[in-house]
């Protein structure tokens, strides 16, 4: 029993000596390199080097030599091939390191844009080595770099886990998180990125349009409107600056922020499009229609068949050509019934109109009046309605139920769509009167403009 149990200390003990001696020997020739470049100069160490392997192309020491060297001076071409070179050798040979060579041969490979290469090699790297910051944090960049953006976040958090104070990982957490649409997430990492880098517009930008998606308004706003000038993110922060501006109704602003985007020197079209369309938009909400007009056919020459401009460039031109029809359409309600008191005039020339009762309804205004003519006299009703789609039946019904309450004798419904083949068959036998939008136009082209 005592025999072979000193054959067993023995041995380990031996391993042990053996392990010791040879780590022993990786340091010194760690040292040994570092101390021959301070003697000989670096020149000097490449030239011997190169030497070495013109002989035997496997020299351990000076694939080390020349890869150290290399990769110090970010000569990445060079150090990718001699650290690659190490690598491959690593498995048959005791002396070299294999989980240094592999992470540097993925860091050169990451650095020379060959991302498949990196991967494959910084994944057995953090493998080899989960606690290594530069594995975690080369891996989390080439997985970002292939749009992996969940597994890029999982090395990245990894590498901010084992070197807290580095901020290298900051901006490539927050843009992860930002293109899986965490914007709550990804905002404090931008903000620290920021912080390290305050001159990246792109940080900003992400920012920007992670806190819209928050609901901050305010803070997005104010970055989007510091961005309007910039030649890269300006088109794309001038146009969501101008769509939050339309939505509270600021249209000036917006028309500002358009007109900002168009003056850059460079817009890609598929965000120049986007601006004049809006612009358009912008213009008739502020009853501009020439200058709507104008983006909307520049549209038109960008794209055909972009969206609704088509059909919006032939219903506001001739609102162009009928001011009276686009004040019909357009304008506020007092302007709005002062044309309808001018349309009911204009229906009964030869007659005198007194204006009685007016209602405004939400979809509608009602004007009840005494037509005294020479031959005739009567109570009517006016209906105007601004919609432009189909009315049906039920829209004449009520009409109708309206003049038999007013005690009317005579109902004139009055819209900018049209009305429905029902309605036009409920009206047969009734003193009810429908005109259309083409009728109507006819008719506002004959009064005098307000």
């Amino acid at each position: 029993m005592l025999i072979p149990l000193l054959l067993i200390i023995i041995f380990a003990c031996l391993f042990i000596g053996l392990v010791m001696a040879i780590s022993s020997a990786k340091k010194g020739k760690k040292k040994d390199v570092s101390g021959r470049i301070q003697k000989k100069g670096k020149a000097a160490i490449i030239k011997e080097a190169q030497k070495k392997l013109a002989h035997n192309p496997h020299d351990v020491t000076a694939l080390r030599e020349l890869g150290n060297i290399y990769f110090s001076e970010k000569n990445w071409e060079k150090a990718y091939a001699a650290y690659k070179t190490l690598l491959d050798l690593s498995s048959s040979n005791v002396e070299i390191n294999g989980v240094e060579a592999g992470l540097k041969t993925g860091i050169a490979a990451y650095n020379l844009g060959k991302i498949d290469d990196a991967l494959s090699v910084l994944i057995l790297a953090v493998k080899k080595n989960p606690e290594s910051y530069e594995a975690n944090l080369y891996l989390g960049k080439a997985l970002y770099q292939k749009e992996i953006f969940d597994k890029a976040i999982a090395c990245l958090k990894k590498a901010k886990l084992l070197r807290p104070e580095s901020g290298e990982a900051n901006q490539l957490l927050g843009f992860s998180l930002f293109k899986l649409q965490k914007y709550r997430e990804c905002l404090p990492f931008l903000k620290a990125a920021l912080d390290e880098t305050p001159d990246n517009k792109e940080i900003l930008y992400n920012m920007a349009v992670a806190m819209m998606e928050c609901g901050m308004g305010e803070k997005s706003l104010k970055v989007f409107i510091h961005l309007r000038p910039d030649p890269l993110f300006g088109p794309q922060s001038c146009l969501e600056a101008g769509k939050m501006h339309e939505k509270v109704k600021d249209f000036t602003s917006a028309i500002q922020d358009y007109e900002i985007a168009l003056k850059l020197p460079s817009v890609p079209d598929t965000i120049l499009i986007q601006i004049k369309y809006r612009a358009a938009l912008t213009y008739i909400a502020m009853n501009n229609i020439p200058q709507a007009l104008t983006m909307l056919k520049q549209v038109q020459a960008i794209k055909a068949n972009y969206k609704d401009v088509e059909a919006l460039i032939a219903r506001y031109s001739e609102l162009n050509q009928n001011k009276n029809l686009q004040v019909y359409m357009m304008a506020g309600t007092s302007e709005f019934i002062a044309l309808c008191r001018k349309f009911i005039s204009s229906y009964y020339p030869d007659a005198f109109v007194k204006v009685g009762d007016q209602n405004v309804g939400t979809d509608c205004v009602d004007i009840v009046c005494e037509i005294e003519h020479p031959k005739w006299s009567a109570k009517q009703l006016f209906r105007f309605y601004r919609s432009q789609s189909t009315l049906s039946d039920l829209a004449v019904r009520e009409c109708h139920g309206k003049m038999r309450d007013d005690k009317c004798d005579k109902a004139i419904c009055v819209t900018l769509g049209s009305f429905s083949e029902s309605a036009h068959k409920f009206i047969d036998g009734r003193p009810i009167d429908l005109i259309e939008k083409e009728a109507l136009s006819k008719m506002l082209l004959k009064i005098s403009i307000i």
